[in-house]
């Protein structure tokens, strides 16, 4: 038997800016509550990311029963409601996957595009809007938020200190953003994991996660570096592609809490095959 743990919990409300580590969250149907909720676009309706600007890194998220407050350097805070219901409903493009979305204020869109130097919009996704997961890699009833493609991405930290062993550096958790964190098992060892549970919650990991230019832009200052992707690119490459983490998709709703029993259901091969 192991001593398997959750260890960290993190949600991003925003897409692609600054997270929040919580010692307990509920799980929805779409992920985390409140998770990748937010999202910025472009002119074009084209989701906005931290691969095309690097300082959306800077920009923090909290939360209360009923707001969202964003911060920024030499910014007022913004502060919104968690239930937007006014703004018009627009057409918004993640990657491949077209959806609707409600337009949050232009007073937000104003507060990002002066600190992004950029025009955009900042956008929310509807509560009767669906987006469903890849159909590759799920059910027909597997939906996500904002994210790139999954619910959770989940990474043990003896990956991470594996990582930076091998980088002879000491990176972040937070570089690879993602939302669960486990503790007490070799590292990689999630690369074997198909099904496992964490507290009362089953959950499939069914696609490694392949990794963008992300992970070398430093949290703190926005500055982007060459690592962790030039030693990612000689020890975690697989077809043309790096990878560090697991994508994930939960099978119920309920509650996560820091400190939940790990139980690993169902192993394979390893994903990628390194």
């Amino acid at each position: 038997m192991n001593n398997y743990t959750l260890s960290d919990i993190i949600i991003y409300p925003v897409k692609s800016l600054a997270g929040i580590h919580l010692n307990q969250w509920q799980v929805t149907k779409t992920g985390f509550q409140c998770d990748r909720q937010w999202m910025l676009i472009d002119s074009q309706g084209q989701f906005l990311s931290q691969r095309r600007l690097p300082k959306m890194v800077l920009i923090k998220t909290a939360l209360t029963a009923k707001q969202l407050i964003l911060s920024a350097p030499k910014q007022q805070d913004l502060i919104l409601d968690l239930n937007p219901i006014d703004g018009k409903v627009i057409a918004s493009t993640i990657w491949h996957d077209q959806c609707r979305a409600r337009h949050v204020s232009l007073d937000a869109d104003s507060w990002f595009s002066a600190f992004l130097e950029t025009a955009c919009r900042l956008v929310y996704l509807p509560d009767d809007v669906m987006r469903p997961v890849n159909a590759n890699y799920a059910t027909v009833s597997d939906q996500v938020a904002f994210a790139d493609g999954f619910p959770f991405l989940l990474i043990s930290e003896n990956s991470l200190v594996s990582l930076n062993q091998a980088m002879q550096a000491v990176l972040t958790m937070n570089r690879f953003r993602p939302n669960l964190v486990i503790a007490n098992c070799p590292s990689y060892a999630e690369d074997s994991w198909r099904e496992i549970r964490i507290g009362d919650i089953d959950f499939r990991l069914p696609k490694p996660c392949s990794r963008c230019a992300v992970p070398a832009i430093n949290p703190d200052t926005a500055e982007t570096g060459t690592e962790p992707l030039t030693t990612l690119n000689r020890l975690r490459k697989w077809q043309n592609k790096i990878y560090f983490g697991q994508n994930a998709i939960h099978n119920q709703s309920g509650t996560l809490t820091v400190g939940d029993s790990v139980q690993i259901k169902l192993t394979g091969e390893n994903q990628p095959p390194l």
